[in-house]
């Protein structure tokens, strides 16, 4: 098949979703260091359309207004076996909840694999929906995020139970 695109307004900035196949490739924020127009890295993003992206505008939208914690989107990011491993591992963070680099790389059996579980998240294709913005630094900071450290505070604010808010560190 080939590749299609939506372009999604959000209050984090206009999100390119890519479509191939029927899944998910990738979800691009318009500002991020890894953005749309980039063919070396992320290849043809195909046409405008509509479809298959009902479902995945439809659960974004619901993302942002606070009512989705869980996205069920059929999704085919596009990396080598060790990036599969730390996007399925990005995958099971709870909404809410953080991991630093180095709790990941341990899930992988190597705590050494700190700095290779940074890179893969900065490439993740799927930004929001596979949720590298909950990744941080082992004392807690807020390091590292392609689409920046605004919208990465920005996403953990939003998905912080409102009881925290008060005692929130950022």
């Amino acid at each position: 098949m080939t590749p299609a695109h939506v372009v999604v307004p959000s209050p984090v900035g206009d999100l390119t979703v890519v479509a191939d196949g029927g899944a998910v490739t990738h979800v691009l924020m318009d500002a991020a260091r890894h953005r749309p127009g980039a063919p070396e890295v992320f290849g043809d993003v195909g046409d405008p359309g509509e479809e298959p992206f009902a479902s995945a505008v439809t659960q974004l939208d619901a993302y942002f207004s606070g009512s989705l914690t869980t996205f069920d989107l059929p999704l085919a990011p596009r990396g080598d076996a060790f990036h599969q491993r730390v996007w399925a591992l990005l995958r099971e963070i709870p909404y809410g909840e953080t991991r630093s680099y180095g709790q990941l790389a341990t899930a992988l059996g190597d705590r050494n694999l700190a700095q290779a579980v940074g890179t893969a998240n900065g490439r993740n294709p799927i930004a929001i929906v596979v949720p590298c913005h909950r990744v941080i630094g082992a004392d807690g900071s807020l390091v590292g995020y392609a689409g920046g450290l605004d919208r990465k505070r920005f996403l953990l604010a939003l998905e912080e139970p409102s009881a925290d808010v008060s005692g929130r560190l950022f």
